[in-house]
């Protein structure tokens, strides 16, 4: 009920940052209108968001044939914790990431880079797509990934918005400094309102993860090693797509200046001294 809740408030705060954008664009008219357009993401986000997240980074479908020893890992992971077998994807990316999508846990994907199998062990790997499963578990899934898209869209208006100078409601021109406070105020908008969420989250996930796999010493282990290599290997996709970066149980984006101020993951040694403490 808590995440329910938590995904309305997630969708009504971004539908007023659609509606403040509209206002600045087109007036009184051009709000209802974002309004319109943020119902139609609202609608689509709760249907499609996964499948569209899962295209940006071109994830392949693996299954017990094409993928015996990852698929088995992630199966009897959903055993432990008591939950439909997700959908489970391999992404072609040497950068090591996971994540988990979907709307509900009878219609959830895990995900996982190449990256991420080559350079951890079986027991990190297994804490990983543990912590994932808590996601699922937790039903934060649906939370990261309409938030993903939502926010994505944000920015787009905000280009637009830029673009097109903004009018007020009788048809005159804003400041055009207006427009461009908009296109960098109204995407940052959009990642405090998922750092809000998203921080909390993280911690809750490593603690499931460590429960479901009965090894909290792993998951810090895969942490403290997906740190040190993603700091020499950028994620493509997720350069493309910055606003898909809070569902990664990692941070792939560079930690410098506003990104890593505004980051929507606790620190890793945090989550890493917090997992310890489990033992």
């Amino acid at each position: 009920m808590f995440n329910i809740l938590k995904t309305a408030v997630l969708m009504a705060a971004i539908t007023a940052l659609f509606m403040a954008i509209g206002s600045l664009i087109g007036g009184q008219s051009g709000m209802m209108i974002a309004l319109l357009v943020a119902i139609g993401m609202n609608f689509f986000s709760y249907w499609f968001s996964d499948k569209m997240v899962l295209k940006m980074y071109n994830a392949q479908e693996v299954d017990e044939t094409s993928a015996p020893q990852f698929y088995n890992m992630v199966r009897e992971l959903a055993q432990r914790a008591q939950l439909p077998m997700p959908k489970v994807y391999l992404i072609q990316e040497d950068a090591p990431n996971a994540f988990a999508t979907g709307r509900n846990p009878d219609h959830a994907a895990v995900a996982a880079t190449t990256g991420i199998l080559r350079v951890l062990s079986d027991r990190e790997l297994r804490g990983v797509m543990a912590h994932e499963l808590a996601h699922v578990k937790h039903r934060d899934i649906l939370i990261s990934t309409v938030s993903a898209t939502m926010a994505g869209a944000i920015s787009m208006l905000a280009n637009f918005a830029m673009f097109f100078g903004g009018r007020d409601s009788e048809g005159r021109s804003h400041n055009p400094i207006v427009g461009i406070l908009v296109m960098f105020l109204a995407p940052l908008a959009a990642s405090v309102i998922q750092m809000a969420i998203s921080r909390a989250r993280e911690f809750e996930a490593d603690r499931g993860g460590a429960e479901i796999s009965g090894d909290p010493q792993a998951l810090a282990s895969a942490l403290q090693k997906i740190e040190h290599y993603a700091r020499g290997i950028p994620m493509a996709a997720a350069e493309r797509h910055p606003e898909t970066a809070q569902m990664m149980i990692s941070n792939p984006l560079s930690g410098g200046g506003l990104r890593g101020l505004f980051s929507t993951h606790p620190s890793t040694e945090e989550r890493v001294a917090r997992l310890l403490a489990m033992r």
